[in-house]
C-alpha cells in the first residue's frame, strides 16, 4: 500500500481508538452483563490503568530495540485482541485481569507512536502532531457513530467487538508490513537511553497540563453514554450522541489545529483549549436538558483536543533525555489519567451523582492553566541537526 510514513501512524492511532472506542460504548451493556454498579464498573476498567503505569515506567527500552514496525505490530493488533476478548469473560475479575493485559501493550503503543511521529515531524520540517491525535479522535468518532446504531440495533456486544477486532486485524496488517523506522532527532543522539522512565522537574507542568487533558478526554469518552441514560433516560440512539460529539469535535479540532498552533503558538493555544474545556463541563454540571449536555460534551471534545498532542511535542523535543523516556514519563503521568478517569468518576458519581463527576475535573484544569508556560509561545523550528 503506497502510504506517506506519517499517514501509516494516523492509521495506527486511528485503529487503536476504533478498539477501545467500541468497548467504551458497550460500557451499559458490560455493566449489566457483569451486575455491577457504577463504582465498581471503574475498579474493574482500573486494570487498564495499572497495565498502561508498568509499561510506561519500564517499557522504553524494549520499544527503542524493537523499532516503530515490530512494536507496531504488537501493540496495536494486540490491543484490539485483548479488547474483543472482554465480553467474553463472565465476571469483573477476568475482565480486570484482560485489561491489565491490554495496558501492558497500550503503554508501549503510546511510547511507540508519540516518538515515531515526532521524528517524522523533523524529517517533514512541519508539524503533524495534532493531526495524527487527530485520527485517534477520528477513530473514536466513527466508532461512536456505528456503535449507537448497533446498539440501537440490538447487537450482541461479543458480535461487534469481534467484527471489530476483524476490521482492525486486516487494515493493521496491511498498514504496519510497510512501515519504516524513522530515525531519531541528531539533538539525541548523545543522550543516556536510561531504562526506566520517570518525570523530571523540567517535566511536571506538562504533566499538569497532560492529566487535564486526559481528564477531561475520560470524563466525555468513559461516562457520557452512562451520563445520558442515568440523567435523561435518553435512549440507545441519543445517549450515544454525546460521544459522538465528543469525538467528533475532538477529531476536528485536532486534524485543524496545526496552523493554528504554527500562527499563534502552542501557549495561546492551550490556554483557549483549556478554558473552553472548562466551558463545556460546567455546561454539562448543570445541563437542564439534553441537548444542553450534547453542546457540553462538543465544547469538552473540542476544548481537550490538542492540549496533551502540544505537551508531547515539547516533551520530545526536550534534549536532557532521549524522546522516547520524555515520552514515556509524561504519559505515565496523564496517558493513565485516561484509564483512572472511569474508577475516580465511578466512585465520584456513585457517592455524589455523575453530574458532580463533571465538576470534580474543573480543579485540574485550573492547576494546568498555571502550567501553560512551559509550553512555547511560537512552535519551534523542526531542524534535525
Amino acid at each position: 500500500m503506497r502510504l506517506q510514513p506519517q499517514q501509516r501512524i494516523y492509521v495506527c492511532f486511528f485503529l487503536f481508538a476504533v478498539s477501545m472506542g467500541a468497548l467504551l460504548s458497550r460500557l451499559p451493556d458490560l455493566q449489566d452483563a457483569l451486575q455491577i454498579d457504577k463504582s465498581e464498573l471503574g475498579l474493574t476498567l482500573i486494570g487498564a490503568a495499572i497495565g498502561a503505569l508498568i509499561s510506561l515506567t519500564l517499557a522504553s527500552p524494549v520499544v527503542a530495540r524493537l523499532g516503530a514496525r515490530k512494536t507496531a505490530f504488537v501493540t496495536v493488533l494486540g490491543t484490539s485482541a485483548m479488547l474483543a476478548l472482554v465480553p467474553w469473560m463472565g465476571a469483573a475479575p477476568l475482565v480486570f485481569a484482560v485489561l491489565f493485559c491490554e495496558g501492558l501493550l497500550a503503554g508501549a503503543l503510546e511510547i511507540n507512536l508519540n516518538v515515531e511521529i515526532d521524528r517524522i515531524e523533523a524529517q517533514l520540517g512541519r508539524g503533524v502532531m495534532n493531526r495524527a491525535h487527530g485520527f485517534w479522535s477520528l477513530g473514536f468518532f466513527v466508532t461512536a457513530l456505528v456503535s449507537s446504531a448497533v446498539r440501537q440495533a440490538g447487537v450482541p456486544m461479543q458480535l461487534h467487538l469481534a467484527l471489530t477486532f476483524a476490521f482492525v486485524l486486516i487494515v493493521g496488517f496491511i498498514t504496519i508490513a510497510g512501515m519504516r523506522n524513522a530515525p531519531a532527532r541528531a539533538t539525541h543522539d548523545h543522550a543516556d537511553e536510561g531504562h526506566i522512565a520517570l518525570p523530571t522537574l523540567g517535566l511536571l507542568p506538562l504533566c499538569v497540563i497532560g492529566i487535564a487533558a486526559f481528564l477531561v478526554e475520560g470524563a466525555g469518552i468513559d461516562w457520557s453514554a452512562i451520563y445520558m441514560r442515568g440523567v435523561f433516560h435518553a435512549e440507545p440512539f441519543i445517549g450515544g450522541l454525546g460521544l459522538t460529539l465528543f469525538t467528533f469535535f475532538m477529531a476536528l479540532a485536532r486534524l485543524f489545529a496545526d496552523p493554528f498552533v504554527d500562527r499563534y503558538g502552542s501557549r495561546a493555544v492551550a490556554l483557549f483549549l483549556l478554558l473552553l474545556s472548562t466551558a463545556g463541563l460546567c455546561a454539562v454540571w448543570l445541563a437542564p436538558h439534553p441537548n444542553v449536555a450534547l453542546v457540553g460534551f462538543a465544547f469538552m471534545g473540542a476544548g481537550c483536543s490538542a492540549v496533551y498532542p502540544l505537551a508531547v511535542s515539547a516533551a520530545a523535543q526536550r534534549t536532557d533525555r532521549p524522546a522516547h523516556v520524555n515520552v514515556a514519563a509524561l504519559g505515565q503521568m496523564s496517558f493513565v489519567v485516561f484509564f483512572l478517569a472511569p474508577p475516580l468518576l465511578g466512585f465520584v458519581a456513585e457517592q455524589a451523582g455523575i453530574r458532580t463527576a463533571y465538576l470534580v475535573c474543573i480543579p485540574v484544569i485550573l492547576a494546568a492553566l498555571m502550567g501553560v508556560g512551559s509550553l512555547s509561545a511560537r512552535r519551534s523550528a523542526f531542524a534535525t541537526s
